[in-house]
């Protein structure tokens, strides 16, 4: 599993990345300014962590920017990272508080056991 912490600008910066890759970075600061409202220093700047953290990679010509690391798997670390940090490392309690405070919609509960019989 990738073990990549990505703060908040910098998942909003990889979504538009994942959707539209590869995308120069020139492209990638207009997607940003229209959907986010990002000046072009703002994503530059938070390309370039994505890049020093070998999350993107830059490669010539025209600052081409494919991502390094997959969606799914940022996924999974961060929902791991939650799950230990809120609920001791329990899938079960992290499960249980959606179910007990109504969050979880019956068809959603069936689609969810559905899913753990199957797996």
């Amino acid at each position: 599993m990738v073990e990549i912490k990505l703060f908040d600008s910098e998942l909003k910066l990889m979504e538009l990345i994942w959707a539209q890759e590869p995308i120069t970075a020139k492209q990638l600061s207009i997607i940003a300014a229209d959907s986010i409202g990002w000046n072009k220093n703002t994503t530059y700047t938070v390309l370039k962590k994505l890049i020093e953290k070998n999350a993107v990679l830059r490669t010539n010509p025209n600052f081409m920017c494919t991502s390094l690391v997959k969606k799914h798997d940022v996924q999974k670390f961060e929902t791991t990272t939650l799950i230990n940090k809120l609920y001791d490392g329990s899938k079960k309690a992290f499960f249980a508080a959606f179910v007990n405070d109504g969050a979880i919609n019956e068809d959603d509960l069936k689609e969810l056991m559905e899913m753990i019989k199957k797996g």
